[in-house]
């Protein structure tokens, strides 16, 4: 345990302002309090000679609130109210030391708490909260944030490498911390060139396999792999390699851990009152009370706190459909309608437009994206035109209808070629992030690998056409970790990555596919820029089922490249493939190099596209299961 006195600070807001105490109450039982972190919770303080931590504490309905501790023997010293706060100085008190709260309600009953505003937490299965003064880590990132702001614009590269900390790699007992991880973490993301990694949730929580989806922690990095300060430094050392930082954030639903926040005063606080608006059915989960202020403050801080103490590029806000509608997973008869008889929750919406104001006018240069998995409308949506003004949403459909589609005999994609052209209809009806997560390889789903439909030899070369498809397919990118070498096994939290399968040229050759992928995303703007722009997409030939082939062209102001996908294991040599354009044609990628894990030699020789009875074709070599990139260099040879 680390232990040591600390300076008193004062409480001023972001702009240094030193605040009225009864204007941060006000602030906070509003919905405005998104730097309540810097007040409620345990901060050093020197009060007429004594020095400690001063405990703030928001529980109205409590008879009383006391807080025990490693400095005075776990003996309650008990608060004193203001209103719905609880405060009071724990003399003695040393940053480092553990502490519960100690909360009655008005029937006497005494239950011990987490400090919901607790920065840092007690190993796991100890629930205590940790005294944690103001940090005094040094950041060296001050070039990565000047230029943050250009590379967030959507019309930039997005392409995000999802990690779990816990199992990404194990050495000796278990995971290493976070310094142990940053060195090999930002070594593999920057090999690979992806432009982000996101974290599943680093809150605290109190059970493993949740994977972090179920907080008690909103302000604390979990400590199961380090202090909050070694967490800078993980997020410091990925931005000194140009590498953004993203993390799932968990507003929808929290456990019942009776540690945590269910009847956190010995009443529905934090959750709904009405159950069914309060609990989860799928998960067992409570849902947070989204119309009441005090609950918006808390979220709201929780997003500030993490944005600005830990210089994090952006949120993917966890579970936004649940949040969205009264009737999710709800059958008839078990849901409460809205005021206006509706199934949309409305608190939840504006609670949802309140977060991305907040980002918009704090973090503008942050992102905030969406997992959303419905057609509700407007989810990228201006919050002037009334949407809900994330940055992205994750398009479920592009997933679901590319995994099933691979997921058949080749034999039979011919009947089912729609699934297949489907997702570009809407492409640009949302600014999407097409994700291929951590959750399509649990819960019994096999790996990416293990999905693809066909023979069994064939499943590596497969796993490169879905990731050609994945980056030529307008939209942003992400890819779980692991997929990127065609982990055979599902994952599993409690097992480190099969690192060795690397020891296998093919799968050295999908590793290198996978980099090159990101190579063309990011240094051809064509692949990039036109994401959100219904300009940057045109199908060239999207109706040959029978071939199993699609042809489209992406483009931007500066550029066209053309993407062809073969979805069978025929070779089809010399193949007549429609092109936009006459002229000469050269192939700068294709996924059957030997490099890439393929039996091709590079390069492959120049196409002339001509005219045949009125449309332009070129003749092509199409590997089974390739992907080829073109780009026109001039006119045909005559």
């Amino acid at each position: 345990m680390y232990v040591r006195r600390v300076r008193s600070v004062s409480q001023p807001d972001s702009t240094g302002k030193k605040l009225r105490r009864e204007d941060l109450h006000a602030a906070f039982l509003a919905g405005r309090g998104h730097e309540a972190w810097r007040w409620l919770g345990a901060w050093p303080r020197t009060r007429a000679g004594l020095t400690g931590f001063e405990m703030a504490v928001w529980a109205p309905n409590a008879e009383r609130v006391g807080v025990i501790g490693d400095w005075n023997q776990w003996q309650a010293h008990w608060l004193e109210r203001e209103g719905a706060f609880w405060r009071g100085l724990l003399a003695g008190a040393m940053e480092g030391q553990l502490y519960k709260l100690v909360v009655e309600d008005v029937h006497g009953l005494r239950t011990e708490r987490a400090d919901p505003f607790a920065r840092a937490a007690e190993l796991r299965p100890g629930t205590a909260s940790r005294l944690c003064g103001p940090s005094e880590y040094r950041w060296r990132d001050a070039a990565w944030l000047r230029k943050r702001p250009a590379l967030h614009r959507t019309d930039q590269p997005l392409s995000i490498y999802e990690v779990h900390l816990g199992s990404w790699r194990r050495w000796g007992d278990g995971p290493p911390g976070y310094r142990a991880l940053a060195r090999p973490l930002v070594d593999h993301v920057r090999k690979l060139g992806f432009t982000h990694v996101e974290l599943l949730p680093p809150l605290e929580h109190p059970y493993d396999p949740s994977w972090g989806y179920q907080v008690t922690g909103y302000f604390a990095p979990t400590s199961r792999w380090g202090s909050p300060d070694e967490f800078r430094y993980l997020v410091d050392q990925l931005h000194g390699a140009g590498i953004g930082v993203v993390i799932d954030w968990v507003p929808a639903h929290f456990p019942r851990d009776v540690h945590g926040l269910w009847r956190f005063d010995g009443t529905p606080l934090y959750e709904h009152p009405d159950p069914q608006r309060g609990e989860h059915p799928d998960w067992g989960t409570l849902i947070f009370d989204f119309g009441r202020p005090e609950v918006q403050s808390f979220l709201l801080a929780s997003a500030h706190y993490w944005l600005s103490e830990f210089h994090i590029d952006g949120l993917r806000v966890d579970a936004v459909a649940s949040m969205l509608y009264l009737d999710y997973s709800r059958p008839a008869g078990t849901w409460t309608p809205n005021k206006d008889g509706g199934r949309h929750n409305l608190e939840a919406i504006a609670f949802l437009r309140a977060l991305n104001g907040m980002m918009q006018e704090e973090f503008a240069d942050c992102l905030c994206i969406a997992e959303e998995s419905t057609a509700f409308e407007g989810v990228t949506a201006s919050l002037a035109s009334g949407g809900l003004g994330f940055h992205y949403k994750w398009n479920m459909g592009w997933m679901h209808d590319a995994l099933g589609y691979l997921g058949l005999d080749p034999i039979h994609r011919a009947w089912h070629h729609d699934r297949i052209t489907f997702s570009t209809t809407y492409a640009h009806a949302e600014r999407f992030v097409l994700p291929l997560s951590h959750d399509e390889v649990v819960h019994g789903k096999g790996s990416l690998v293990r999905k693809m439909g066909g023979q069994w030899q064939h499943g590596l070369d497969q796993l490169r056409l879905l990731f050609g498809l994945q980056w030529l397919h307008p939209g942003k990118k992400l890819l779980f970790m692991g997929q990127e070498f065609g982990q055979d096994r599902e994952w599993n939290q409690d097992v480190g990555l099969d690192w060795h399968l690397l020891t296998d040229p093919v799968r050295q050759g999908l590793l290198a596919w996978v980099a090159e992928l990101n190579r063309l995303y990011r240094a051809h703007p064509a692949l990039h820029a036109g994401d959100s722009d219904k300009t940057g997409f045109a199908w060239v030939e999207g109706a040959n089922r029978a071939e199993s082939i699609l042809v489209w062209q992406r483009s931007s102001p500066a550029q066209s490249l053309v993407a062809v996908l073969h979805f069978t294991p025929v070779d089809r040599k010399g193949l007549w493939v429609p092109l936009p354009a006459a002229g000469r044609w050269q192939v700068i990628v294709n996924s059957a190099w030997q490099r890439f894990g393929g039996d091709r030699a590079e390069p492959q020789t120049d196409s002339d596209a001509i005219d045949i009875y009125g449309r332009v074709h070129g003749q092509l070599d199409v590997p089974p299961f390739g992907v080829l990139v073109l780009r026109r260099t001039g006119l045909a040879t005559p």
